[in-house]
């Protein structure tokens, strides 16, 4: 797949169907395969810690979640094909998996939160098999995520979806990775066993159509603001970069 080199980050530049065919193809392989979606906060980040770049670009593929990032690549001249939001991927990655008969594990959450995501989930996909849900509250390292880990391997997961927020998750798959034995794609994906179990609403369509999404993020939960403030940092230093390319040539 090609990448599109934006601010620091290789992205792949695919559509939603293509990210699809990819996760089938990892679903179906025989070593796990880590997905993640970092939004163009999570890039700013990126570009503001080495140590964050590291983990976020050790994916196998690396989706662009969110119209910042694709608004970065265009100021760039190097577009990418189109936003995949990674809550429309896990969607898709769910569809997928209960037609394949995919085992799949949620680790991620507040108490219950992934329980409710699971109970929600087989209303809308019956045939889905959600083999087991643990919250994100647990210590990453030592006994207690020795456990965590028993627990995904023993439960015969093949799909995981770890939602502990960027960067943790993306931390956690890449330090935990070789000890996943039975998982084929694993995905960093925030907050989308909230959204799944109904305790945050996704913005409405109007919104996301008009590459709003952050703005209803921000109406929503106005102590976000800190956090939001990247987005322009990330957009300006695209508006930058262009201009020293410009004076290079």
């Amino acid at each position: 797949m090609e990448k599109i080199f934006v601010r620091g980050l290789y992205f792949d530049n695919v559509t939603m169907a293509e990210a699809l065919a990819f996760a089938e193809e990892a679903m179906n392989g025989k070593s796990p395969r880590l997905v993640f979606t970092p939004n163009a906060e999570i890039a700013q980040a990126c570009v503001e810690n080495e140590d964050i770049r590291s983990f976020i670009e050790s994916a196998d593929l690396l989706l662009p979640d969110g119209a910042g990032v694709v608004m970065a690549s265009k100021i760039l001249g190097t577009s990418l094909k189109e936003k995949v939001a990674g809550i429309d991927f896990a969607e898709g990655v769910l569809a997928l998996s209960e037609i394949l008969g995919k085992k799949v594990f949620f680790l991620g959450g507040k108490s219950n939160v992934a329980e409710m995501a699971k109970e929600n989930l087989l209303r809308r996909y019956p045939d889905l098999i959600i083999v087991g849900t643990h919250d994100g509250y647990f210590e990453k390292t030592g006994a207690e995520n020795d456990a965590v880990l028993h627990e995904i391997n023993t439960s015969g997961a093949e799909v995981l979806f770890v939602c502990l927020g960027a960067p943790a998750q993306e931390k956690w798959l890449c330090e935990n990775k070789e000890k996943l034995e039975n998982i084929r794609l694993a995905a960093g994906l925030g907050g989308s066993l909230d959204v799944f179990a109904g305790v945050v609403k996704r913005a409405p369509k109007l919104f996301i159509k008009l590459k709003l999404e952050w703005f209803y993020r921000l109406i929503k939960e106005p102590r976000r603001i800190g956090r939001m403030m990247k987005l322009p940092k990330y957009i300006l230093g695209a508006y930058r970069e262009k201009a020293k390319n410009s004076l290079k040539n």
